[in-house]
Protein backbone atom coordinates (compact mmCIF):
# COMPACT_ATOMS: atom_id res chain seq x y z
CA UNK A 1 0.00 0.00 0.00
CA UNK A 2 1.24 3.54 -0.30
CA UNK A 3 3.13 5.24 2.29
CA UNK A 4 2.59 9.23 3.04
CA UNK A 5 4.71 11.61 4.41
CA UNK A 6 2.57 14.34 5.92
CA UNK A 7 2.99 17.11 9.46
CA UNK A 8 1.45 15.77 11.99
CA UNK A 9 -0.90 18.86 12.44
CA UNK A 10 -2.68 17.76 9.18
CA UNK A 11 -2.78 14.38 9.86
CA UNK A 12 -4.37 15.25 13.21
CA UNK A 13 -6.72 17.44 11.69
CA UNK A 14 -7.86 15.37 9.16
CA UNK A 15 -8.63 12.19 11.47
CA UNK A 16 -10.18 13.98 13.60
CA UNK A 17 -12.17 15.17 11.11
CA UNK A 18 -12.78 11.91 9.63
CA UNK A 19 -14.04 10.43 12.96
CA UNK A 20 -16.00 13.18 13.82
CA UNK A 21 -17.93 12.63 10.44
CA UNK A 22 -17.06 16.55 9.27
CA UNK A 23 -15.24 17.73 6.28
CA UNK A 24 -11.63 18.24 6.72
CA UNK A 25 -10.37 21.88 6.29
CA UNK A 26 -6.67 20.83 5.99
CA UNK A 27 -4.77 18.40 3.86
CA UNK A 28 -7.87 17.47 1.92
CA UNK A 29 -5.51 16.63 -1.38
CA UNK A 30 -4.16 13.65 0.44
CA UNK A 31 -7.08 12.16 0.48
CA UNK A 32 -9.11 13.00 -2.35
CA UNK A 33 -10.70 10.49 -4.64
CA UNK A 34 -12.90 10.29 -7.85
CA UNK A 35 -14.65 13.13 -8.76
CA UNK A 36 -12.77 13.44 -12.13
CA UNK A 37 -15.48 15.07 -14.09
CA UNK A 38 -16.90 17.48 -11.47
CA UNK A 39 -13.10 18.73 -10.66
CA UNK A 40 -12.64 19.28 -14.31
CA UNK A 41 -15.88 21.25 -14.41
CA UNK A 42 -14.62 23.73 -11.06
CA UNK A 43 -11.44 24.12 -12.72
CA UNK A 44 -12.70 25.17 -15.40
CA UNK A 45 -14.63 27.71 -14.02
CA UNK A 46 -11.77 28.92 -11.85
CA UNK A 47 -10.06 29.94 -15.37
CA UNK A 48 -13.31 31.74 -16.01
CA UNK A 49 -13.15 33.61 -13.18
CA UNK A 50 -9.79 34.36 -13.67
CA UNK A 51 -10.77 36.30 -17.00
CA UNK A 52 -13.23 38.09 -15.15
CA UNK A 53 -16.23 36.01 -16.18
CA UNK A 54 -18.59 35.12 -12.74
CA UNK A 55 -20.33 32.03 -12.24
CA UNK A 56 -23.16 30.07 -9.55
CA UNK A 57 -23.32 26.89 -8.65
CA UNK A 58 -25.39 24.48 -6.79
CA UNK A 59 -23.67 21.39 -5.36
CA UNK A 60 -26.06 18.88 -4.87
CA UNK A 61 -26.08 15.35 -2.92
CA UNK A 62 -27.67 14.20 -0.12
CA UNK A 63 -26.02 14.15 3.68
CA UNK A 64 -22.75 12.60 3.43
CA UNK A 65 -22.45 12.48 -0.57
CA UNK A 66 -19.29 14.70 -0.32
CA UNK A 67 -20.46 18.21 -1.15
CA UNK A 68 -18.56 20.28 1.49
CA UNK A 69 -15.86 17.98 0.70
CA UNK A 70 -15.62 18.81 -2.90
CA UNK A 71 -16.37 22.69 -1.65
CA UNK A 72 -12.97 22.24 0.70
CA UNK A 73 -11.18 20.63 -2.73
CA UNK A 74 -12.29 24.23 -4.56
CA UNK A 75 -11.05 26.59 -2.05
CA UNK A 76 -7.85 24.22 -1.38
CA UNK A 77 -7.22 25.15 -5.76
CA UNK A 78 -8.18 28.50 -5.81
CA UNK A 79 -6.07 29.67 -2.85
CA UNK A 80 -3.08 27.61 -4.24
CA UNK A 81 -3.73 29.17 -7.67
CA UNK A 82 -4.09 33.03 -6.58
CA UNK A 83 -7.51 33.49 -5.56
CA UNK A 84 -9.48 35.22 -2.99
CA UNK A 85 -11.75 32.38 -1.29
CA UNK A 86 -14.63 33.64 1.73
CA UNK A 87 -16.75 30.32 3.30
CA UNK A 88 -19.40 30.05 5.46
CA UNK A 89 -22.34 28.06 6.73
CA UNK A 90 -26.05 28.84 6.71
CA UNK A 91 -27.68 27.91 9.81
CA UNK A 92 -30.38 29.11 11.53
CA UNK A 93 -28.93 32.62 12.99
CA UNK A 94 -27.06 32.79 9.33
CA UNK A 95 -29.07 32.85 6.06
CA UNK A 96 -29.30 34.85 3.29
CA UNK A 97 -31.46 37.86 4.28
CA UNK A 98 -34.04 37.48 7.43
CA UNK A 99 -34.75 41.21 9.02
CA UNK A 100 -32.89 40.30 12.39
CA UNK A 101 -29.51 40.42 10.83
CA UNK A 102 -29.31 36.60 9.41
CA UNK A 103 -28.23 37.94 6.24
CA UNK A 104 -25.21 40.38 7.65
CA UNK A 105 -24.51 37.58 9.91
CA UNK A 106 -23.42 35.47 6.79
CA UNK A 107 -21.65 38.26 5.75
CA UNK A 108 -19.26 38.85 8.35
CA UNK A 109 -18.76 35.05 8.30
CA UNK A 110 -17.74 35.10 4.99
CA UNK A 111 -15.43 38.20 6.17
CA UNK A 112 -13.81 36.28 9.00
CA UNK A 113 -13.22 33.31 6.89
CA UNK A 114 -11.73 35.19 3.86
CA UNK A 115 -8.53 33.56 3.08
CA UNK A 116 -5.38 33.64 0.72
CA UNK A 117 -2.48 32.30 -0.14
CA UNK A 118 -0.62 33.84 2.39
CA UNK A 119 -3.66 33.91 4.87
CA UNK A 120 -4.87 30.39 4.00
CA UNK A 121 -6.72 29.85 7.76
CA UNK A 122 -9.18 33.26 7.37
CA UNK A 123 -8.43 36.91 8.27
CA UNK A 124 -7.14 37.79 4.56
CA UNK A 125 -8.97 41.51 4.31
CA UNK A 126 -6.35 43.24 6.62
CA UNK A 127 -3.46 41.98 5.01
CA UNK A 128 -4.87 42.43 1.51
CA UNK A 129 -5.41 45.78 2.14
CA UNK A 130 -2.20 46.37 3.44
CA UNK A 131 -0.49 44.60 0.56
CA UNK A 132 -1.98 46.57 -2.14
CA UNK A 133 -0.75 49.96 -0.17
CA UNK A 134 2.76 48.13 0.04
CA UNK A 135 2.97 47.40 -3.58
CA UNK A 136 2.38 50.45 -4.62
CA UNK A 137 4.97 51.93 -2.83
CA UNK A 138 7.54 49.23 -3.83
CA UNK A 139 6.42 50.07 -7.41
CA UNK A 140 7.13 53.52 -7.11
CA UNK A 141 10.30 53.24 -5.61
CA UNK A 142 11.37 50.93 -8.37
CA UNK A 143 10.04 53.53 -10.83
CA UNK A 144 12.68 55.68 -9.65
CA UNK A 145 10.62 58.95 -7.76
CA UNK A 146 12.50 60.41 -4.74
CA UNK A 147 11.44 60.17 -1.10
CA UNK A 148 10.06 63.28 -1.09
CA UNK A 149 7.39 62.59 -3.94
CA UNK A 150 6.44 59.05 -2.92
CA UNK A 151 3.25 59.94 -0.69
CA UNK A 152 1.81 62.05 -3.16
CA UNK A 153 2.24 59.94 -5.68
CA UNK A 154 0.97 57.36 -4.06
CA UNK A 155 -2.37 58.88 -3.26
CA UNK A 156 -2.79 59.33 -7.00
CA UNK A 157 -2.30 55.60 -7.19
CA UNK A 158 -4.65 54.63 -4.79
CA UNK A 159 -7.74 57.04 -5.75
CA UNK A 160 -6.85 55.34 -9.23
CA UNK A 161 -7.42 52.39 -8.40
CA UNK A 162 -10.59 53.08 -5.73
CA UNK A 163 -12.39 55.04 -8.72
CA UNK A 164 -12.95 51.64 -10.81
CA UNK A 165 -15.28 50.29 -7.64
CA UNK A 166 -17.08 53.75 -7.98
CA UNK A 167 -19.58 52.51 -10.88
CA UNK A 168 -20.96 49.95 -9.19
CA UNK A 169 -24.08 49.96 -6.47
CA UNK A 170 -22.52 51.64 -3.11
CA UNK A 171 -19.35 51.83 -4.86
CA UNK A 172 -18.76 55.92 -3.56
CA UNK A 173 -19.07 54.91 -0.27
CA UNK A 174 -17.23 51.24 -1.06
CA UNK A 175 -14.07 53.89 -2.23
CA UNK A 176 -14.70 56.55 0.88
CA UNK A 177 -13.80 53.42 3.32
CA UNK A 178 -10.68 52.67 1.27
CA UNK A 179 -9.33 55.90 1.65
CA UNK A 180 -10.08 56.31 5.23
CA UNK A 181 -8.19 52.76 5.31
CA UNK A 182 -5.17 54.60 3.61
CA UNK A 183 -4.92 57.90 5.77
CA UNK A 184 -4.86 55.68 8.84
CA UNK A 185 -1.99 53.60 7.08
CA UNK A 186 -0.30 56.63 5.89
CA UNK A 187 -0.09 58.61 9.29
CA UNK A 188 -0.10 56.17 11.14
CA UNK A 189 -3.90 56.27 12.69
CA UNK A 190 -4.76 52.96 13.69
CA UNK A 191 -8.15 54.09 15.19
CA UNK A 192 -9.07 55.67 11.44
CA UNK A 193 -7.59 51.99 9.94
CA UNK A 194 -9.63 49.80 12.64
CA UNK A 195 -12.79 52.05 11.92
CA UNK A 196 -12.74 51.39 7.93
CA UNK A 197 -12.14 47.72 8.94
CA UNK A 198 -15.25 47.64 11.11
CA UNK A 199 -17.19 49.32 8.46
CA UNK A 200 -15.88 46.78 6.32
CA UNK A 201 -16.59 43.76 8.23
CA UNK A 202 -20.60 45.24 8.84
CA UNK A 203 -20.01 45.82 12.37
CA UNK A 204 -21.79 49.72 12.51
CA UNK A 205 -25.28 49.44 13.93
CA UNK A 206 -26.05 53.02 12.96
CA UNK A 207 -25.08 55.38 9.96
CA UNK A 208 -24.88 57.97 12.37
CA UNK A 209 -22.04 56.39 13.82
CA UNK A 210 -20.07 55.73 10.48
CA UNK A 211 -20.85 59.00 9.26
CA UNK A 212 -19.46 60.68 12.46
CA UNK A 213 -16.04 58.25 12.37
CA UNK A 214 -15.17 57.80 8.61
CA UNK A 215 -17.84 60.19 6.78
CA UNK A 216 -20.02 57.83 5.21
CA UNK A 217 -23.65 57.62 5.10
CA UNK A 218 -24.42 54.06 4.57
CA UNK A 219 -23.59 51.08 6.40
CA UNK A 220 -23.63 46.98 5.39
CA UNK A 221 -27.09 45.52 6.54
CA UNK A 222 -28.86 42.67 5.47
CA UNK A 223 -30.47 43.99 2.01
CA UNK A 224 -27.13 45.25 0.98
CA UNK A 225 -24.31 42.34 2.12
CA UNK A 226 -23.90 40.94 -1.50
CA UNK A 227 -23.19 43.88 -3.08
CA UNK A 228 -20.42 44.39 -1.17
CA UNK A 229 -19.44 41.27 -1.84
CA UNK A 230 -19.39 41.83 -5.28
CA UNK A 231 -17.49 45.44 -4.65
CA UNK A 232 -15.00 43.04 -2.80
CA UNK A 233 -14.57 40.53 -5.54
CA UNK A 234 -13.88 43.93 -7.77
CA UNK A 235 -11.40 45.17 -5.34
CA UNK A 236 -9.38 41.90 -5.10
CA UNK A 237 -9.51 41.47 -8.68
CA UNK A 238 -8.19 44.70 -9.24
CA UNK A 239 -5.29 44.55 -6.86
CA UNK A 240 -3.34 41.54 -8.78
CA UNK A 241 -6.09 38.71 -7.23
CA UNK A 242 -6.85 36.41 -10.14
CA UNK A 243 -10.51 36.57 -8.36
CA UNK A 244 -12.80 35.92 -5.38
CA UNK A 245 -14.56 32.42 -4.98
CA UNK A 246 -17.64 32.38 -2.66
CA UNK A 247 -18.25 29.53 -0.63
CA UNK A 248 -21.80 28.57 1.08
CA UNK A 249 -22.47 25.55 2.73
CA UNK A 250 -26.10 24.01 4.53
CA UNK A 251 -28.05 25.60 1.99
CA UNK A 252 -30.83 23.26 3.60
CA UNK A 253 -30.63 25.62 6.38
CA UNK A 254 -33.07 27.73 3.87
CA UNK A 255 -35.31 24.87 3.39
CA UNK A 256 -36.05 24.73 6.91
CA UNK A 257 -37.37 28.03 7.68
CA UNK A 258 -40.28 27.51 8.57
CA UNK A 259 -42.40 30.57 7.74
CA UNK A 260 -42.82 30.91 4.05
CA UNK A 261 -43.13 34.80 3.24
CA UNK A 262 -39.29 34.21 5.29
CA UNK A 263 -38.59 31.28 3.12
CA UNK A 264 -39.79 33.13 -0.09
CA UNK A 265 -37.44 36.18 0.72
CA UNK A 266 -34.59 34.09 1.12
CA UNK A 267 -35.43 32.67 -2.18
CA UNK A 268 -35.43 36.07 -3.40
CA UNK A 269 -32.43 36.94 -2.62
CA UNK A 270 -30.99 33.95 -3.86
CA UNK A 271 -32.62 34.45 -7.19
CA UNK A 272 -31.10 38.15 -7.34
CA UNK A 273 -27.18 36.65 -6.60
CA UNK A 274 -27.64 34.07 -8.95
CA UNK A 275 -29.29 36.55 -11.66
CA UNK A 276 -26.14 38.97 -11.09
CA UNK A 277 -23.66 35.74 -11.12
CA UNK A 278 -25.37 34.50 -14.56
CA UNK A 279 -25.98 37.83 -16.18
CA UNK A 280 -22.34 39.33 -15.84
CA UNK A 281 -23.14 42.04 -13.67
CA UNK A 282 -20.11 41.31 -11.21
CA UNK A 283 -16.67 41.07 -12.44
CA UNK A 284 -14.39 37.59 -11.29
CA UNK A 285 -16.65 36.12 -8.89
CA UNK A 286 -17.55 32.63 -8.36
CA UNK A 287 -20.52 31.40 -6.08
CA UNK A 288 -20.95 28.13 -5.09
CA UNK A 289 -23.65 26.34 -2.49
CA UNK A 290 -24.40 23.28 -1.51
CA UNK A 291 -27.71 21.79 -0.66
CA UNK A 292 -29.57 18.21 -1.03
CA UNK A 293 -31.95 16.56 -3.58
CA UNK A 294 -35.17 17.91 -1.15
CA UNK A 295 -33.70 21.86 -1.11
CA UNK A 296 -33.59 22.00 -4.62
CA UNK A 297 -36.54 19.76 -6.06
CA UNK A 298 -39.29 20.26 -3.19
CA UNK A 299 -41.96 21.74 -4.74
CA UNK A 300 -43.64 22.62 -1.85
CA UNK A 301 -40.41 24.13 0.32
CA UNK A 302 -37.66 23.90 -2.17
CA UNK A 303 -35.62 25.97 -4.59
CA UNK A 304 -38.63 24.47 -7.18
CA UNK A 305 -41.10 26.26 -5.07
CA UNK A 306 -40.06 29.32 -6.09
CA UNK A 307 -41.16 29.43 -10.12
CA UNK A 308 -38.44 31.69 -10.74
CA UNK A 309 -35.91 29.49 -9.19
CA UNK A 310 -37.55 26.70 -10.79
CA UNK A 311 -37.36 28.18 -14.67
CA UNK A 312 -33.79 28.81 -14.02
CA UNK A 313 -32.43 25.55 -12.36
CA UNK A 314 -34.58 23.12 -14.12
CA UNK A 315 -32.29 20.41 -16.17
CA UNK A 316 -33.40 19.84 -19.78
CA UNK A 317 -36.45 17.64 -20.76
CA UNK A 318 -34.02 15.87 -23.12
CA UNK A 319 -31.68 14.58 -20.67
CA UNK A 320 -32.59 11.31 -19.58
CA UNK A 321 -32.14 9.78 -16.18
CA UNK A 322 -28.26 9.44 -15.54
CA UNK A 323 -27.50 11.76 -17.55
CA UNK A 324 -26.09 15.71 -16.48
CA UNK A 325 -25.02 18.53 -18.11
CA UNK A 326 -22.00 19.88 -16.14
CA UNK A 327 -22.14 23.20 -17.25
CA UNK A 328 -25.60 23.52 -15.71
CA UNK A 329 -26.34 25.44 -12.65
CA UNK A 330 -26.85 22.16 -10.85
CA UNK A 331 -24.12 19.49 -10.42
CA UNK A 332 -25.38 16.48 -9.00
CA UNK A 333 -22.63 14.30 -7.60
CA UNK A 334 -22.97 10.94 -8.43
CA UNK A 335 -21.79 7.95 -6.11
CA UNK A 336 -18.35 7.10 -5.41
CA UNK A 337 -17.59 3.66 -7.27
CA UNK A 338 -16.26 0.75 -5.48
CA UNK A 339 -12.98 1.21 -7.35
CA UNK A 340 -12.95 4.57 -5.99
CA UNK A 341 -14.15 3.43 -2.40
CA UNK A 342 -11.22 1.32 -2.26
CA UNK A 343 -8.08 3.60 -3.14
CA UNK A 344 -10.21 6.19 -0.68
CA UNK A 345 -9.72 3.56 1.94
CA UNK A 346 -6.51 2.50 0.77
CA UNK A 347 -5.26 6.90 1.47
CA UNK A 348 -6.79 6.44 5.01
CA UNK A 349 -5.43 3.23 6.13
CA UNK A 350 -2.06 4.74 4.87
CA UNK A 351 -2.89 8.35 6.59
CA UNK A 352 -3.76 6.65 10.22
CA UNK A 353 -0.50 4.35 9.71
CA UNK A 354 1.54 7.47 9.00
CA UNK A 355 0.19 9.87 11.81
CA UNK A 356 0.93 6.62 14.34
CA UNK A 357 3.63 5.32 13.01
CA UNK A 358 3.12 1.61 13.15
CA UNK A 359 3.64 -1.35 10.42
CA UNK A 360 0.69 -2.24 8.07
CA UNK A 361 -1.85 -3.73 9.77
CA UNK A 362 -4.80 -4.00 6.89
CA UNK A 363 -4.00 -5.70 3.69
CA UNK A 364 -5.44 -5.16 0.21
CA UNK A 365 -7.38 -8.01 0.85
CA UNK A 366 -8.88 -7.07 4.01
CA UNK A 367 -9.91 -3.78 2.36
CA UNK A 368 -11.83 -5.84 -0.16
CA UNK A 369 -13.69 -7.97 2.43
CA UNK A 370 -14.78 -4.55 4.38
CA UNK A 371 -15.73 -3.35 1.26
CA UNK A 372 -17.55 -6.26 0.12
CA UNK A 373 -19.61 -6.69 3.77
CA UNK A 374 -20.54 -3.01 3.03
CA UNK A 375 -21.54 -3.36 -0.53
CA UNK A 376 -23.75 -5.85 0.33
CA UNK A 377 -25.13 -4.47 2.92
CA UNK A 378 -28.88 -4.29 2.38
CA UNK A 379 -29.80 -1.09 0.96
CA UNK A 380 -26.21 -0.02 0.91
CA UNK A 381 -26.06 1.25 -2.19
CA UNK A 382 -28.94 3.89 -1.59
CA UNK A 383 -28.11 3.84 2.87
CA UNK A 384 -23.79 4.25 2.73
CA UNK A 385 -22.41 7.45 2.30
CA UNK A 386 -18.29 8.12 2.17
CA UNK A 387 -18.69 9.78 5.43
CA UNK A 388 -20.41 6.81 7.39
CA UNK A 389 -18.21 4.21 5.38
CA UNK A 390 -14.68 6.18 6.39
CA UNK A 391 -15.75 6.93 9.95
CA UNK A 392 -16.70 3.15 10.56
CA UNK A 393 -12.81 2.48 8.86
CA UNK A 394 -11.11 4.61 11.06
CA UNK A 395 -13.21 3.62 14.56
CA UNK A 396 -11.93 0.04 13.70
CA UNK A 397 -8.43 1.29 13.05
CA UNK A 398 -8.35 3.00 16.52
CA UNK A 399 -9.53 0.25 17.88
CA UNK A 400 -7.23 -2.30 17.17
CA UNK A 401 -4.31 0.58 17.42
CA UNK A 402 -5.27 0.35 21.09
CA UNK A 403 -5.92 -3.14 21.52
CA UNK A 404 -2.74 -4.55 19.27
CA UNK A 405 -5.06 -7.98 20.17
CA UNK A 406 -7.30 -7.83 18.00
CA UNK A 407 -7.18 -8.29 14.23
CA UNK A 408 -8.95 -6.00 11.39
CA UNK A 409 -10.33 -9.08 9.72
CA UNK A 410 -11.75 -10.57 13.27
CA UNK A 411 -13.79 -6.88 13.88
CA UNK A 412 -14.98 -7.48 10.26
CA UNK A 413 -16.14 -10.63 10.56
CA UNK A 414 -13.83 -13.48 11.63
CA UNK A 415 -10.39 -14.83 10.06
CA UNK A 416 -12.69 -16.79 7.88
CA UNK A 417 -14.18 -14.21 5.77
CA UNK A 418 -11.36 -13.93 3.32
CA UNK A 419 -11.87 -17.75 2.68
CA UNK A 420 -15.12 -17.44 1.74
CA UNK A 421 -14.72 -14.46 -0.11
CA UNK A 422 -14.39 -15.66 -3.98
CA UNK A 423 -11.24 -16.28 -6.07
CA UNK A 424 -13.03 -14.20 -9.18
CA UNK A 425 -14.61 -11.08 -8.16
CA UNK A 426 -16.93 -11.63 -10.80
CA UNK A 427 -17.83 -14.85 -9.71
CA UNK A 428 -21.78 -15.38 -8.41
CA UNK A 429 -22.27 -17.21 -5.23
CA UNK A 430 -25.84 -18.27 -3.78
CA UNK A 431 -27.74 -16.92 -1.02
CA UNK A 432 -29.06 -19.04 1.52
CA UNK A 433 -32.31 -19.42 -0.50
CA UNK A 434 -30.45 -20.96 -3.55
CA UNK A 435 -30.74 -17.56 -5.81
CA UNK A 436 -27.56 -16.63 -7.93
CA UNK A 437 -26.07 -13.26 -6.03
CA UNK A 438 -24.08 -11.10 -7.70
CA UNK A 439 -20.72 -10.26 -5.95
CA UNK A 440 -19.54 -7.17 -6.12
CA UNK A 441 -16.30 -5.86 -8.58
CA UNK A 442 -13.50 -4.41 -7.73
CA UNK A 443 -10.45 -3.23 -10.40
CA UNK A 444 -7.22 -2.51 -8.87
Amino acid sequence: MEEIKIPKRISTALLNSITSGVTPRLGIEHIAVGRKREIETLLGDLENIGQGGSVFRFIVGRYGSGKSFLLQIIRTYAIERGYIVADADLSPERKLTGGNGAGLATYRELLGNMSSKVRPDGGALPALLDKWIDNIRIDLISGGFPETEIPAKMEQRILLDIAATEELVHGYDFSKVLQAYWRGFNSGDDNLKNAAMKWLRGEYATKADANSELGVRAIITDETWFDYMKLISAFVSMVGHKGFVMLLDEGVNLYKISNTISRNNNYEKLLNMFNDAMQGKVRGLGAYMCGTPQFVEDMRRGLFSYEALRTRLAGSRFLKEGMQDMQGPLMYLEKLTHEEMFVLLGRVSALHRAHYGYGETVSEEELIAFMQIVANRLGADELLTPREVLRDFVSILNYIHQNPGHSFISMIGGDDLLKRMPANSGETDENEEGEEAEAVEFTL
